[in-house]
């Protein structure tokens, strides 16, 4: 629940909050990651400057002015926000660092598949590691911001992300996509958030691996 969650980083332009995995952004059955952040700020003014799938968790970007969430807006658009999350995975990959490129399309059942085209393409960048048998950490840092694509491409990589059923991972505790790191210029400041996870059997066992490939 977000219910008495506070922002990891506080700006006067924008706040920083850390998305529990398991909750929707938007309300679905229930109120939403954002809903419940509206009614624990009543008097801000919120704007999301974008989103995270339901079973992602990490760091969420939420403007505290209209101005501040054209702006972020504009930044998001240009790329000029540099994102890293980390995934984990117990299918071999096909390839272990590099980039994934191609464009993506909805499927009949609602998902999204990567093509071979590269007309108007999704473009993640990855790095990974090996943390145990059968165990890979993933560092991805998506270069667009397409629906389900760090999800889909893990998938086209032959590794789907542990407890991300809807993409074929194994099922587990969570779905083991986190949003870890946020770096941009914001009138000048330099702005650098580094976001640990609290929640994950699997996060947590190998917590000190994951944090020493992070930082390196």
């Amino acid at each position: 629940m977000a219910q008495g969650v506070m922002p990891v980083f506080e700006h006067a332009d924008f706040f920083v909050f850390d998305k529990p995995a398991g909750i929707s952004f938007h309300s679905e059955d229930g109120a939403g990651f954002f809903a419940q952040l509206t009614e624990q700020h009543p008097n801000e003014a919120l704007f999301p400057a974008h989103r995270l799938d339901k079973i992602t968790s990490g760091l969420l970007l939420v403007a505290r002015n209209k101005p501040a969430a054209q702006q972020l807006g504009k930044l998001f658009e240009s790329h000029a926000i540099k994102k890293t999350y980390i995934a984990l995975t117990d299918h071999k990959p096909s390839k272990k660092q590099g980039a994934i490129t191609g464009d993506m399309q909805r499927t009949r059942d609602g998902n999204w598949k990567l093509l071979h085209s590269k007309n108007n393409p999704a473009i993640t960048r990855f790095t990974s590691h090996s943390l145990a048998p059968n165990l890979r950490l993933f560092i991805l840092q998506p270069q667009t911001g397409r629906t389900h694509q760090l999800r889909v491409m893990m998938r086209a990589l032959g590794s789907p992300i542990i407890g991300d059923l809807r993409y074929g991972g194994t099922a587990a505790d969570r779905g083991y996509l986190h949003a870890q790191r946020l770096q941009f210029d914001w009138n000048g400041e330099a702005i650098d958030i580094l976001n640990t996870f609290d929640t994950g059997a699997l996060f947590i066992k190998f917590s000190d691996s994951i944090n020493g490939y992070q930082n390196a």
